[in-house]
């Protein structure tokens, strides 16, 4: 059955729409999701579904969160492939100096806006890297992402579509449980 990833946005950050793991897992079994797994505290689940309608999915998940927990997160799904391949494109990947907790994806939630990448171009502050590769941008914060001066409002508006952040040893260790509930 196929397995699928779940990232929410905005989920218990700053004592704001305060989920915990299991009861954000039983909402996964209610929805009749098999084996829904959760990773740290950021609104990641994996589970498995027979449907292939990631936007339905993202739809049926988003809606059942708000009726049940009374808020409303950005859902943005990825099928095991598609974050093996987010992995695997990694801009970065080939560079020593880099510190994986410094390394974020963002996974958008849409196909960014045709002129997004010149328009991230004009938001960038040094030292902060930026790269778009699809529904993914991928961001290297030397300083870490608390220091940085991003404006990450002006982000959303350039990307023209919303999307949410994980560091790279998440990004690695989401996909070790999805690849493990494949199996």
């Amino acid at each position: 059955m196929p397995v699928v990833i779940c990232f929410l946005r905005g989920i218990n950050v700053g004592g704001h729409a305060i989920i915990k793991m299991e009861a954000l897992r039983a909402l996964f079994v209610s929805l009749k999701f098999e084996q829904p797994q959760t990773y740290v505290q950021s609104g990641n689940v994996v589970f498995q579904t027979p449907e292939r309608d990631l936007d339905l999915l993202a739809s049926r998940v988003k809606q059942a969160i708000e009726k049940k927990f009374a808020c409303s997160p950005a859902v943005v799904l990825r099928s095991v492939t598609e974050l093996r391949a987010v992995v695997s494109r990694n801009p970065f990947a080939k560079r020593t100096n880099i510190e994986p907790a410094k390394l974020h994806v963002f996974f958008l939630a849409a196909q960014p806006a045709k002129n997004a990448t010149e328009r991230l171009r004009q938001l960038a502050v040094q030292p902060e890297e930026l790269h778009l590769m699809g529904r993914e941008l991928f961001i290297y914060f030397p300083n870490g992402v608390g220091k940085s001066k991003l404006p990450w409002a002006r982000v959303d508006k350039a990307l023209e579509t919303q999307g949410t952040g994980r560091n790279w040893n998440s990004v690695t260790k989401i996909l070790e449980l999805a690849e493990s509930l494949e199996s």
